[in-house]
């Protein structure tokens, strides 16, 4: 497949969703690794083929004494760097290609192997200063093209319509929107209606939720959004990560944090983590249900921030940043 996005910086993991000495399998741009972490925390990265007979090395296991993945098939051993592991000899040059891979502390990116055209990202690190990780959404692959999976985070208008079951707006607003580069930050105000007490039972979280309030927003394009809600309990953080895996499947995932009492936040973990999980699978449902892109005829209030990073994906390989 043509790469999508070359250059661009992909989160592809948290540490916490690799465990210790176990294989994971990802598919990165049509090509697919195996990851692993060792019980130092380290994690190491391969294309997932065995160059003897084409075994996937993400069901194997890894040979603890040695720091070595072993291929299912033939219990063939390579190591970190790609080299074999024969006879108690290790081969001169490496058998299978490695991924480069950078951790920033638990999070784990890749460039796929291509020359990087922007800066790994710190708005992980910068937003969630101050706050408590609370755990991880997953889904498996998402059907569907990248650039559609990417565009409904820059949709403000679809959460009348979308999560329609979950919250019933009056009205919202967009204001303070900066962008600067692959960068863009903004504010949502959000004035809710009053609950019924069916939408409650559909939605406890909006029990805590107030009839005001502001959500601070901010992409690193492509592959992360934060927002920042602020609650009569604290602020609650969710960060969506998206990587394409090939043209028609996407990986996502988001990653929660609080910042309340810490008992507090030990009450509303589970609550918290079933509401992302909802608002997450009802943006995947809705991304599945549509027909192939066409132009559109009828124009909404702020969309011009989704045409912008359109714009953006549409134009990559000629855009340069800083």
């Amino acid at each position: 497949m043509n790469p999508i996005l070359p250059g661009a910086p992909w989160l592809i993991a948290h540490k916490s969703m690799l465990g210790i000495n176990r294989p994971q399998k990802i598919a990165l741009n049509g090509i697919d690794y195996v990851l692993w972490q060792n019980p130092e925390g380290e994690v190491f990265a391969l294309n997932n083929v065995c160059p003897h007979l084409q075994a996937p090395l993400s069901q194997g296991w890894i040979c603890q004494e040695r720091n070595t993945i072993v291929c299912p098939f033939h219990a063939q051993e390579f190591n970190k760097e790609g080299k074999l592991y024969q006879s108690n000899r290790v081969s001169s040059s490496p058998m299978v290609e490695v991924l480069d891979i950078v951790c920033r502390g638990d999070y784990i990116w890749s460039y796929g192997g291509w020359e990087p055209k922007v800066s790994i990202p710190d708005l992980i690190e910068r937003v969630s200063t101050g706050f408590k990780f609370v755990g991880i959404v997953e889904n498996d692959s998402l059907d569907g093209d990248f650039l559609s999976h990417l565009l409904i985070n820059y949709d403000y208008n679809h959460v009348k319509g979308t999560h329609r079951d979950l919250f019933t707006l009056e009205k919202f607003e967009i204001y303070d929107y900066q962008k600067n580069g692959v960068n863009l930050q903004l504010k949502q105000k959000i004035i809710r209606a009053e609950d019924s007490w069916q939408e409650l039972l559909k939605n406890p979280v909006a029990l805590i939720l107030p009839k005001t309030y502001v959500n601070q927003l901010e992409y690193s394009f492509p592959s992360l959004t934060s927002l920042v809600g602020t609650y009569p309990f604290g602020k609650a953080l969710q960060i969506n990560v998206l990587y394409p895996e090939t043209e028609k499947k996407t990986k996502a995932f988001i990653l929660v944090f609080a910042q309340a009492h810490p008992l507090i936040i030990t009450l509303l973990k589970n609550l918290l983590l079933k509401s992302v999980a909802q608002l997450f699978k009802q943006d995947i449902d809705a991304v599945k249900s549509l027909y192939p892109q066409a132009p559109p005829r009828i124009k909404l209030p702020h969309e011009e921030i989704m045409f912008e990073a359109k714009k953006l994906y549409l134009n990559w390989s000629q855009e340069k940043f800083d």
